[in-house]
């Protein structure tokens, strides 16, 4: 799996959030997030935001946050990096992501499989083999940059922020 380091200072985000419960097993989000992804496509949302989008990253995050321990749920977003002033856009809500480390992993594949087969690498190959530790305050994030993440060679990211 390839991969790269990098720094960025902190940017904004805007989008759609909803709470999703979590698998069985606890914290690895449930499927929920298809039928938020779903809707989001059929009700216009992702290509409103796409229009939106005038960040570094051309493409739509999938950022989770906030586990919810007790209700075993997360926060899911549904957002592009916006430069601009989102005060302005009342139908969307905002999110900071803190300037971090990162390291970014190319993802080759349907992003229904590929994504989820990735995540499991990092945590259970990735991470153990190399010097880093999870950031805290950076929520990880998968970064769909391909216009059809469901082809089979399509190419995305995903980006975890490190220390």
């Amino acid at each position: 799996m390839k991969y790269k380091i990098v720094e960025r200072d902190a940017f904004q985000a805007i989008g759609i959030k909803r709470k999703v419960l979590c698998n069985a097993e606890g914290g690895s989000p449930g499927p929920g997030i298809a039928e938020f992804w779903s809707e989001a496509f059929e009700n216009g949302t992702v290509k409103q935001l796409l229009e939106l989008n005038s960040g570094e990253i051309n493409g739509l995050l999938g950022i989770t946050k906030n586990f919810d321990k007790e209700r075993n749920a997360i926060e899911y977003w549904i957002v592009t990096e916006y430069l601009d002033n989102v005060n302005a856009l009342a139908e969307f809500s905002s999110i900071e992501i803190p300037a971090s480390k990162w390291v970014v992993f190319e993802v080759v594949g349907p992003a229904s499989t590929a994504m989820p087969s990735a995540w499991k690498h990092i945590f259970s190959d990735w991470f153990p083999s190399n010097g880093y530790e999870l950031s805290e305050i950076a929520p990880p994030f998968e970064a769909y940059i391909d216009p059809n993440p469901y082809k089979e060679n399509s190419l995305n990211e995903i980006w975890v922020g490190i220390k």
